[in-house]
């Protein structure tokens, strides 16, 4: 009778034992998915400041030439707007991020 309580002891252990690790496991990967979520929203702010100083640059530079047609200020000037558009929705997805 000793030796078959040694065995359900030992089995509970061991089952707690998995249970306890399982859990870890699922939290350590959670920890990584952030991690590569925060630095997906760094790269992508990183890449729309980019592209507004390239936008700023030729909206400056058809307003310096105004010989521009006014389309093309006006798309320049669009797409400068859209680029602070997605800075402030990167920048919206990297705080959701930091909180969780």
């Amino acid at each position: 009778m000793d030796g078959f309580k040694k065995v359900v002891f030992g089995g509970l252990v061991m089952g707690s034992l998995l249970v306890v690790g399982g859990q870890a496991q699922a939290a350590w990967r959670d920890i990584h998915q952030d991690r590569r979520d925060l630095h997906r929203d760094f790269r992508d702010i990183r890449s729309d400041r980019r592209d507004i100083r390239a936008d700023r640059r030729d909206l400056h530079h058809d307003f310096k030439d105004l010989g521009g047609d006014r389309r093309e200020l006006r798309r320049d000037y669009r797409d400068v707007r859209n680029d602070y558009r997605d800075i402030r929705h990167d920048r919206r997805d990297l705080r959701a991020d930091l909180r969780d």
